[in-house]
């Protein structure tokens, strides 16, 4: 498999997106190729002092940086040159099977956009991975679309339950539509046309899920539109960050308490590992014609590692053509049901 990764778009520069293709090169010795799209001469420095000599690591040299600060779409039609541009053309050649970027979000989608859609599939959707009380979740959209349609929710659904059963390993993931409670009654008209819709597919559908079934293992694929999602994504987010240092303030308030800490120590460490972002590499933006991951815009090596250990892991187990099938079965019985809902009546 080959894999390309947009080294100069992340917030620390391209020596730890270096360090991490190292450490995953040792790691997946399936990987046949690794492209590291950036600046020649800053890859080169970033390779010297990271050690890394393996020969399946090749640089693609992109002479422009799309910052954070670009606008996405005027970005890309301005920056042709830039990393992300390149390494997500590596994959519209079919020269590599994914593409990896700590980059613009936004810019990243729009920029993905040129590598088509699969089959069938009418938005794109991101997918990120939660940790919950003994598993993980995955929720989508956590910010492509602000404004979706029931029709794209309910494809939303058929992607994050194939990616489910090949990411979490769960034969038949629990699909739930994120919404305001489990009633019936609760909701709003996206919600409930798109219930009514995934109830009518080869999905294990829950019906509706709230915010108190995401981290207590209640859920496996969460249904929400991205403007939902990636107020949900960011506060999460925030409130693993603040719940942290809330902690080790509290610790640190008097010895006893320090002296506690130092032996729950191996227990702060173990939680900090579980909630650890990094260790997920990044979201997947499902429904493309490739395998588009985006890192976080901070990571480090270890998730620029796992992010290419995210794609390699998709790229094996042949997650696009799983969903390009499941979504042509989806899309028929949708088309039947359109057929027998009846117009609506104008007076």
């Amino acid at each position: 498999m080959r894999i390309a990764v947009d080294v100069m778009s992340g917030d620390h520069g391209c020596a730890v997106a270096i360090v991490g293709i190292k450490q995953a090169l040792e790691a997946d010795p399936a990987i046949e190729k690794i492209f590291m799209v950036g600046r020649e001469a800053d890859i080169q420095a970033a390779i010297q002092t990271a050690g890394l000599t393996d020969l399946r690591a090749e640089i693609i040299h992109a002479s422009e940086v799309l910052t954070m600060d670009d606008k996405p779409l005027e970005g890309i039609r301005k920056k042709k040159d830039s990393s992300m541009v390149r390494a997500i053309e590596l994959v519209r050649a079919e020269k590599a099977g994914a593409v990896i970027s700590a980059g613009n979000t936004g810019a990243l989608v729009a920029g993905s956009m040129k590598l088509g859609r699969l089959d069938g599939v009418e938005r794109p959707a991101i997918a990120c991975r939660f940790p919950s009380l003994t598993q993980d979740f995955i929720m989508l959209d956590c910010g492509a679309n602000a404004v979706a349609e029931p029709s794209h929710l309910a494809q939303f659904a058929v992607m994050g339950s194939v990616y489910g059963q090949g990411i979490l390993g769960v034969a038949k993931p629990r699909v739930g539509v994120l919404s305001n409670g489990t009633e019936e009654s609760k909701g709003n008209d996206l919600t409930r046309a798109t219930a009514k819709l995934c109830a009518q597919l080869d999905l294990n559908f829950m019906g509706y899920c709230e915010g108190f079934d995401l981290f207590n293992d209640g859920v496996d694929i969460v249904v929400c539109d991205g403007f939902v999602g990636n107020i949900v994504l960011k506060s999460c987010e925030s409130i693993s960050k603040t719940i942290g240092r809330l902690l080790k303030n509290e610790v640190k308030a008097n010895p006893m308490r320090m002296m506690g800490g130092a032996l729950a120590g191996g227990a702060f460490k173990a939680l900090k590992q579980r909630l650890d972002p990094e260790v997920y590499g990044g979201a997947v933006v499902l429904g493309l014609n490739g395998i588009v991951v985006k890192a976080h815009g901070s990571s480090r090596e270890r998730a620029f590692a796992s992010a290419i250990r995210v794609a390699a892991e998709e790229v094996k187990r042949g997650i696009n053509e799983t969903i390009s099938q499941h979504i042509a079965r989806a899309n028929k019985k949708l088309a039947a049901l359109e057929t027998v809902v009846p117009p609506p009546v104008h007076a």
